[in-house]
């Protein structure tokens, strides 16, 4: 998934916007996007970039519209305004979160894919029989945040290759983002019959039925995909936080944390390990400026209020992080008080959260 211009512009069809389906960055942006890429191909530059910046005024985030009015620049001329754009770009991929290490390869890609969407989208028109376009733009798709049209995608292939283990495994991980999660573990189940030691399909199927409430079932799914990660310490650390096994836990977050300094959720993950064990904590990693991360930090080190960490908490995400780690802080001195902010947790987060697995298995433990 390269998100160039270039692969949009290499194609030898116009595509119109009604063969579009907008997605994650707003419907208008994108179409302007598509629109500024179609121009630029009939040569019409001047309008393609104020197209792109129309889509970047709208979806500021959107670094594909961003990457593609530096190639515009670039190719016009203006190098070192398409310098600029070029590092702005990347500036803002590199900010973006990454999806879960224990997920799915296609779910730890998370973020815009509206150019792949869009090159895809072209191939079919040339090439419906074939399956493997549909997987690849699914992928996309689910990437993207829009996993109803990635589960079309991965029906056609399913029609085209029946027996693709594969698609069937992301047609699981689709189902589950749809909240269908009955229908996803039936997918998985047919996965794992034939693949036991898929540990990706492992992790979906434990999510499903941890959204569903089989917390025995997830947990046996996650302790099993534990054991086939030896050799990735930022999954097995992510399996072993859904778990809330923290003495699991622990090895993997420090490695991380020693070996992966671009990632502050680390540092918060090992800090909230050494809490829930009643250890001191690390003062490593300690990050600069008035970050969410630093918020959540502050907390764990007694410097942030709940009101204040609430109030900084601007995404429903955002809000069950800070629900989750005020249960860790109020464990030792008020555990009724712990357990009403990890019911809140469970209540409000996504299945895909590691809060939301470890706020259902700290509820289940209290309740033992």
């Amino acid at each position: 998934m390269s998100g160039s211009l270039r692969e949009v512009l290499g194609t030898r069809r116009r595509q119109s916007a009604d063969e579009w389906v907008a997605g994650s960055n707003g419907g208008e942006a994108e179409h302007l996007f598509l629109r500024a890429t179609a121009l630029f191909r009939t040569g019409d530059a001047e309008t393609a970039i104020r197209l792109l910046r129309q889509a970047i005024a709208i979806s500021p985030a959107f670094s594909d519209a961003i990457e593609a009015e530096g190639e515009a620049l670039d190719m016009s001329g203006d190098t070192a305004a398409a310098s600029a754009r070029y590092e702005q770009a990347r500036k803002l991929r590199q900010a973006g979160r990454a999806g879960a290490p224990d997920r799915h390869f296609v779910l730890r890609q998370q973020g815009s894919h509206t150019a792949e969407i869009v090159a895809y989208t072209r191939v079919l028109k040339s090439l419906k029989k074939f399956a493997l376009p549909h997987l690849a733009r699914g992928n996309a798709y689910l990437a993207d945040g829009q996993p109803d049209l990635a589960l079309a995608d991965y029906e056609r292939t399913l029609k085209l290759h029946p027996n693709s283990l594969d698609a069937l495994a992301l047609k699981g991980e689709a189902l589950s983002a749809l909240g269908q999660y009955a229908a996803a573990i039936e997918a998985l189940d047919r996965v794992l019959a034939a693949r036991a030691k898929d540990a990706e399909a492992l992790n979906a199927r434990g999510i499903a039925h941890m959204a569903l409430g089989h917390i025995d079932q997830a947990n046996a799914d996650w302790r099993q995909q534990l054991g086939l990660l030896g050799g990735r310490p930022s999954a097995a650390a992510y399996v072993a936080l859904r778990l809330a096994d923290y003495d699991a836990a622990l090895p993997h977050l420090e490695m991380m944390v020693r070996n992966d300094r671009r990632d502050p959720y680390w540092t918060v993950y090992l800090r909230t390990a050494l809490l829930r064990l009643g250890r001191p904590l690390s003062s490593d990693g300690i990050v600069d400026g008035d970050s969410w991360v630093a918020s959540l930090l502050a907390l764990q080190s007694g410097a942030a209020s709940e009101s204040e960490l609430l109030g900084r908490a601007d995404t429903a995400g955002r809000r069950a992080e800070a629900l989750f780690q005020l249960g860790v802080a109020a464990h030792g001195r008020d555990r009724s008080a712990a357990r009403s902010y990890w019911q809140q947790v469970v209540d409000i987060g996504l299945p895909t959260l590691v809060e939301y697995a470890a706020a259902r298995n700290e509820l289940a433990r209290s309740a033992s």
